[in-house]
């Protein structure tokens, strides 16, 4: 808590009259979004307080103080993975530290791979539900009281409303039918899986399969916000369509996805 209270105590004069409603976290290959952005502060991950940094190419590793859609927006552009070497507590620094900055409400994306066979390159998947295979969470250990209770509920990790809402702006945006809703299964990585693995997934119940954004939605449930989380399918995992996948492959599909990834934040964000 210490730290936290150090980092938001840092951040919060640097963003003077500025005060935030919404957290949203970029994920790989998903950056396009800051175009979209009124940015007021630029704060590298580096020059604050007990921040991890980014080492992963295309996360920048930034904190953008902003505007969306005429609301003001806490932005993570890059975010922090287990298989970095870093702690889950610190994995979801950034979360916590923007609750206490007074975000209401965290939007969420990543790339992923699909395992349903209906799925195709570029879909958006609106994450419903969650099935958590890393090795550990950030809710291990001593409980933070002020943070949260010890045993958070994980009935509804993803806010039904948001959902509604998400599924209706693409109706109206005109890509209803590359917007899925699907259960995303979360592991370790680095190294993608291998075929067998990826028919346990889908055998378990995934749709779609990442290395990201559990942990940070466990610690957002555990803050009490709510959240909505979109998957970008950008490699293919079901049986017949499996084919080596290399990160520019990945990058070059989280591109033509961009457009309608950020169109749909910006029409939820709006509408809050």
């Amino acid at each position: 808590m210490q730290q936290l209270r150090e980092a938001a105590d840092y951040i919060r004069p640097l963003l003077g009259d500025f005060q935030p409603e919404f957290g949203i976290i970029l994920g790989t290959g998903l950056g396009a979004l800051v175009e979209e952005l009124d940015v007021v502060q630029t704060l590298p991950y580096a020059s604050l307080p007990h921040f991890p940094v980014s080492t992963v190419e295309s996360h920048s590793g930034n904190l953008l103080a902003a505007t969306l859609g005429g609301r003001r927006v806490l932005v993570m552009q890059g975010r922090f993975h287990y298989y970095e070497g870093y702690a889950m507590e610190q994995v979801v620094f950034p979360v916590r530290v923007m609750k206490l900055l007074g975000i209401q409400k965290l939007f969420v994306s990543n790339a992923s791979g699909g395992l349903n066979p209906e799925y195709n390159y570029s879909d958006l998947m609106l994450i419903e539900d969650h099935i958590n295979l890393q090795p550990t969470n950030p809710l291990i250990g001593k409980n933070l009281n002020e943070l949260g209770p010890r045993f958070p509920d994980m009935l509804e990790p993803y806010d039904l409303g948001l959902l509604a809402q998400a599924e209706a702006a693409a109706q109206q945006l005109g890509f209803a039918d590359k917007v899925r809703r699907g259960v995303y299964a979360s592991l370790p990585g680095p190294m993608l899986e291998t075929p067998a693995e990826y028919r346990y997934l889908r055998t378990i119940g995934a749709d779609a399969v990442g290395m990201s954004t559990v942990p940070e939605v466990i610690a957002a449930v555990h803050l009490g916000l709510p959240v909505l989380a979109v998957s970008v399918i950008t490699d293919l995992c079901s049986p017949g369509k499996l084919k080596r996948v290399q990160l520019a492959d990945i990058l070059r599909v989280a591109s033509d996805a961009e457009p309608r990834l950020t169109a749909l934040l910006k029409a939820v964000v709006a509408q809050q």
